[in-house]
């Protein structure tokens, strides 16, 4: 592997490749257009590089993008390898990783420079819920290119380096890059939420990518679920509800060895998501941060929940919530989206027919908790720890609506409204309650919870959900 920081359009397929084991193809393709003396310019391989290999004993395709040839634009032939590599690996189910250091369309080639997006386009419209698509900025990326990215599954990017735009910062009204850089890693990871993880190299990057290889199935009817596992599959964890209002410390511990392949961690904070192994199978998990505020399901945290759903139940992986939340986030600017965006996480949830297991950790109130792959949306085992609290509202906002007249005569209002908090919690806003009813199927301890989960999973490996016809949602 190579050491370089900045690493030329070989050097990074090498460093990401399992040694020597790079098979290219296409690679004596020129570019065809001989306008403006088209023909006089060397254009190696068309400025993509384009093939296959393995990461970890894991089949890959990749193209990565010269920007020494022509800045690396899409032209005729250089679409034309991009989309020959997308149908091999459609034809033999393998994920498709694009490392893109592009100039844009190629402006000699025209028409023939759009039909080639739109060729590109295609391609991955075809190739999304068939195989993993893969995708690392590490120069430019921008105009027509930038859709790439957003049509792919995990999009990565370096701090410094990294540009990806529509339209570059200057050309915004009122705005420069120095006074708010919308190309930035930093913008696409905290603002727009296009971006996955953000590294400090590119090196870092490969890394990362040769991780997430190893956690995802090779195509949507790939039903390996059981891997090697050096973790004690019956672990417990003395303390774990002390961590209830930190779900990513809840994840990274009862994952197989601590690991926790976390997406858009910069992004609605509120709500995390991710992979992890469970038992050796790899299992997405979505999440209410409560330290972070996610006790309030916001818009941009409910859109970037149904994204990892989607992608799970595209490609038969389990899915696992812990969910504590408490109601919607509230201000005028959440209004505009947040029913559409708990729609859409409703109906991912909903639509999902892969394993689903729900553990409530915290408070779980209101139809925001209903959104949170709860039992009514059809989830297939709903756990909960002793101390969760099941509800339609707090216990103290239930009893001033409910006994409104009654609290307005009480002399002593305080331990009036204690006294109904008690009884209330008692028979509408407990796990035990909820259990009864049959909307909880167990309240487990804290420290089994790892292999309660694993059991769950297990059980479910074989499920089998058939569903009205339909060509597809409108969700």
């Amino acid at each position: 592997m190579s050491n370089l920081t900045k690493l030329s359009a070989r050097d990074r397929i090498e460093s990401l490749l399992d040694d020597g084991g790079f098979v290219e193809i296409g690679g004596l393709v020129t570019a065809r257009s001989t306008d403006f003396n088209m023909q006089e310019k060397e254009t190696p391989a068309d400025g993509v590089i384009t093939g296959s290999g393995s990461i970890d004993g894991n089949l890959v395709y990749v193209y990565s993008q010269d920007a020494t040839v022509l800045g690396g634009s899409i032209g005729e032939m250089h679409a034309k390898k991009i989309a020959k590599i997308y149908n091999m690996a459609m034809k033999v189910g393998a994920p498709v990783i694009a490392l893109i250091d592009c100039a844009g369309l190629r402006l000699q080639e025209a028409t023939d420079a759009l039909t080639a997006f739109g060729r590109i386009y295609q391609k991955q419209a075809f190739a999304s819920g068939v195989i993993p698509q893969i995708t690392a900025v590490f120069g430019n990326c921008g105009g027509g290119a930038a859709i790439i990215p957003a049509l792919s599954d995990f999009t990565f990017m370096t701090k410094e380096d990294s540009k990806l735009f529509v339209n570059s910062p200057n050309a915004l009204e009122g705005n420069y890059e120095e006074k708010c850089d919308t190309a930035s890693a930093a913008f696409h990871e905290k603002e727009s939420g296009l971006c996955d993880v953000v590294c400090d190299t590119e090196m870092d990057v490969l890394t990362k990518i040769r991780e997430l290889v190893t956690m995802l199935p090779a195509c949507n009817e790939d039903s390996t679920f059981f891997a090697e596992n050096e973790d004690d599959l019956n672990r417990t964890i003395p303390g774990l509800d002390g961590l209830k209002d930190d779900a990513r410390a809840v994840i990274e511990n009862i994952a197989d060895n601590g690991v926790f392949f976390e997406t858009k961690k910069e992004y609605a904070p509120g709500m995390v998501t991710g992979l992890i192994k469970l038992g050796g199978a790899t299992v997405g998990v979505v999440a209410n941060q409560t330290k972070d505020g996610g006790d309030k399901l916001s818009a941009n945290g409910a859109k970037k929940a149904a994204e990892l759903v989607n992608f799970c139940d595209s490609f038969n992986l389990p899915i696992l919530t812990l969910t504590a939340v408490n109601g919607y986030v509230a201000c005028k600017c959440s209004e505009k989206k947040i029913a559409k965006a708990a729609a859409e996480l409703t109906y991912a949830f909903a639509n999902a027919n892969v394993p689903k297991v729900n553990l409530i950790i915290g408070e779980a109130y209101g139809s925001a908790y209903v959104t949170m792959n709860s039992k009514s949306l059809g989830n297939d085992i709903e756990f909960a720890w002793p101390g969760a609290k099941i509800g339609m509202m707090e216990p103290e906002m239930a009893v001033k609506i409910i006994y409104a007249e009654e609290l307005s005569k009480a002399d002593d209002k305080k331990a009036f409204i204690n006294e109904k908090k008690k009884e209330y919690a008692s028979l509408q806003a407990s796990a035990a309650e909820a259990a009864r009813r049959g909307y909880v199927d167990d309240i487990i301890e804290p420290d089994a919870t790892r292999k309660r989960l694993i059991a769950a999973f297990e059980m479910l490996y074989t499920k089998a959900e058939d569903r009205p016809y339909k060509k597809h949602g409108s969700i």
